[in-house]
């Protein structure tokens, strides 16, 4: 009799659960304005699929910043994803974790033999050792520096070192077949002005042509003087140019609109390893400077001490216009620097060790580690999760490099790549987007501000051919996380 007693209890209990089941439906306890694990905000779920975007493609999360409360949305968040630009986050925190905010690249300048009479009697060595921003006005400050030495003449060569990274030959075209994007710029130890050019287009009605001009200027290099102007809208007006850019000489076979105002047009240069030895013995003319030898590659001689050193912005200002305007080639710069600086490599392995290290120690491995191609982001190799970025955000948001690194994103509606995306909400959020179009990758990660004063770390990712028509899906979330009031 036990057991039939024991056995009626049994089935009383799940005949109880069931009613109660069918009485009462199930209750999750999420944070306030929460999907559950099954649901996406009904304003994504619209979004996504008026872009065709299936959920299966999406990964997102939603959590407190602090990770005091369960996340109010979490879809797909251990699906390792490509995220596009977004990897600059990883970048960019582990940079200002490790090296400090107050860190600066420096580019040591030698002067080998005697000074007299404004003239060097020997070579002038130029030491890359990885500045980000080493721009036309930084690079006329450099040589502006070398000419107080009382230099004007180089009886010999000016040689630049470039061995400070491991880069190799690289093809600039190709990940996406677009060589003369300035995005695709490669790494370089001594990386002048993101071997780029700007050109510049002034109109000059009266004489019925726009004049052309080239910033830094680039020695051997040819450059058409004027176009003429013509009728039409300003639309397309780079296309309307019909240029040719060949290594020695860039040429417009079109016309500029007369109705267009002065504008630019940065080109990465075609024969990107030789761009720092043109610019510079082009801008060294420029300044009045002479040199018999010629600007050649070379390495700076054994014990030779410097005459001076160029200093850079430092880290915190770098950052910023990494994010901001999610600048391919500084993310790369900062990427193999951290080899160099703690692998003595600034190579693309000695990096990837250095970040997986970095991550283990600094974010945890309870996410696992992502799978880390380069420091840009441009890349379909590289892999990280929702969930693993999320956990980096709140590991960010708890450090000492916090404010630096959410200064450093673009504020939407604001600033940076971000400043034209309108919210319905008027929603705070410092967020870093990404996207690979042509691959079908589009994402976002950041910070957003609820209405109640809490603070979210958000990441969502499409990994879909139809990702770039999906724009709306994203300010749905970011509007839906920000209105967080019960």
């Amino acid at each position: 009799m036990p057991f039939a007693r024991h056995l009626f209890a049994r089935r009383f209990v799940c005949v109880l659960m069931r009613t109660v089941a069918l009485l009462f439906p199930v209750v999750v306890f999420l944070a306030p304005g929460a999907a559950s694990a099954q649901t996406l905000p009904r304003e994504v779920e619209t979004a996504l699929a008026q872009a065709q975007v299936p959920r299966e493609a999406v990964a997102l999360l939603v959590t407190d910043v602090h990770g005091q409360r369960p996340p109010r949305l979490a879809w797909r968040t251990q699906t390792p994803m490509v995220p596009a630009s977004v990897m600059k986050l990883l970048t960019t925190y582990a940079g200002l974790d490790l090296l400090g905010p107050a860190f600066t690249w420096r580019t040591p300048v030698y002067v080998e033999g005697r000074v007299q009479g404004g003239t060097l009697e020997g070579n002038l060595y130029i030491e890359g050792r990885g500045d980000p921003k080493l721009v036309m006005e930084r690079l006329w400050l450099l040589l502006r520096q070398v000419q107080s030495l009382g230099i004007r003449t180089i009886r010999g060569d000016i040689v630049l070192d470039r061995s400070a990274f491991e880069v190799g030959t690289t093809d600039p075209g190709a990940f996406d077949g677009r060589p003369l994007k300035s995005y695709n710029a490669a790494p370089d130890a001594l990386l002048v002005n993101y071997k780029s050019v700007v050109l510049r287009f002034v109109p000059q009605p009266d004489a019925g042509v726009a004049l052309i001009g080239i910033e830094p200027p680039l020695a051997g290099v040819m450059v058409q003087a004027s176009v003429p102007l013509s009728a039409g809208s300003c639309e397309g007006w780079r296309t309307q140019l019909r240029a040719s850019f060949q290594s020695e000489r860039l040429s417009f076979a079109g016309s500029y609109p007369a109705g267009c105002p002065q504008d630019s047009w940065p080109v990465a240069y075609p024969q990107p390893d030789s761009f720092a030895a043109r610019a510079i013995a082009g801008l060294w003319a420029e300044m009045g400077g002479q040199i018999s030898g010629r600007v050649r590659e070379g390495r700076v001689p054994a014990g030779l001490a410097p005459a001076f050193e160029a200093v850079s912005p430092s880290l915190a200002e770098v950052v910023r216009d990494i994010n901001k305007f999610s600048n391919n080639v500084m993310a790369e710069q900062l990427f193999l620097t951290l080899g160099l600086q703690f692998e003595q490599h600034g190579s693309a392995e000695a990096a990837r060790t250095v970040l997986r290290q970095w991550w283990s120690k600094r974010v945890g491995a309870t996410e696992g580690v992502p799978a880390i191609d380069n420091g840009s982001g441009l890349s379909l190799v590289s892999r990280i999760t929702a969930g693993q970025l999320g956990q980096m955000l709140q590991a960010a948001w708890r450090s000492p490099s916090m404010p630096e690194l959410a200064a450093s994103l673009p504020i939407v509606g604001v600033d940076g790549t971000l400043r034209k995306r309108v919210l319905r909400t008027g929603a705070t959020a410092h967020l870093k987007s990404g996207s690979l179009p042509e691959s079908g990758v589009t994402a976002v990660a950041g910070y957003v501000d609820g209405q109640s004063g809490r603070r979210y770390a958000l990441v969502a990712f499409i990994n879909h051919p139809h990702a770039s028509r999906a724009r709306a899906a994203f300010d749905a979330l970011i509007d839906w996380t920000a209105q967080d009031m019960p």
